[in-house]
């Protein structure tokens, strides 16, 4: 995979040095020479580098942006990483654009209509782990996805859950959601309609926005009957 990256920072320049050692082929776009220069000192050879302004067309059609199949815009100007994501998704027809959210209070401009599939706000994606610590029985978002028309969200079940021992097939999910995945004891479980949840289990799950309260009612189980007594 062809990936071009705006900005060789601290977040660039380890994205990039990751994917290069998972056998992609990255190009980072830098500005500041003093920048670039300490990226190619610390960074993985194979990495290819080009001087210059990604919000520039001749610099993106210098590196070649339409042979991508991804490209992410990490520079910590917000504007930039904007205008890189429009210019790449409109101009350049790249399938996927990852953008990086540097203030949360910009997160809501990092749209589809400005090009971007993909937005990373570091400030929401901590504040998500931290819940996701700590919160028992409340749903967690971890991850938007789709522009924000799709998010990765979390429940933890309690011990004392209604729904515990309960098969996946009861529950009733909304329309645009699933249950992607269940960790348990530090395995991941593959969810089937007759999976059965136990105690502790962590829930992976996709929903649309507007279905978020209703998937965290389904997977509670507030809405299920009590179990017959021979599922107790």
């Amino acid at each position: 995979m062809r990936v071009m990256i705006a900005g060789a920072g601290n977040v660039g320049r380890h994205l990039a040095n990751d994917l290069v050692k998972r056998g992609h082929d990255v190009t980072i776009i830098e500005q500041e020479p003093s920048v670039m220069n300490r990226a190619k000192t610390e960074g993985n050879p194979l990495v290819d580098f080009i001087l210059g302004d990604a919000c520039e067309p001749w610099v993106l059609e210098k590196a070649e942006v339409s042979s991508c199949e991804v490209v992410v815009a990490a520079t910590g100007d917000d504007e930039d990483n904007l205008v890189v994501s429009l210019l790449a998704k409109q101009e350049h027809g790249v399938p996927r654009v990852v953008a990086r959210v540097n203030h949360p209070q910009n997160e809501w401009m990092f749209t589809q209509q400005w090009g971007v599939d993909v937005s990373m706000s570091a400030p929401h994606v901590l504040t998500g782990l931290v819940e996701e610590a700590v919160t028992v029985g409340d749903l967690v978002r971890l991850l938007k996805l789709e522009g924000g028309q799709v998010t990765l969200v979390e429940m933890r079940i309690a011990e004392d859950s209604t729904v515990v021992g309960r098969p996946l097939y009861e529950l009733r999910l909304p329309q645009d959601s699933a249950i992607v995945a269940i960790l348990r004891d530090g395995h991941v479980v593959i969810p089937q309609p007759e999976t059965t949840i136990g105690p502790g289990d962590e829930i992976m799950a996709i929903a649309t926005p507007d279905n978020e309260d209703r998937l965290r009612r389904a997977i509670l189980g507030e809405d299920l009957p009590p179990p017959s007594p021979l599922s107790a």
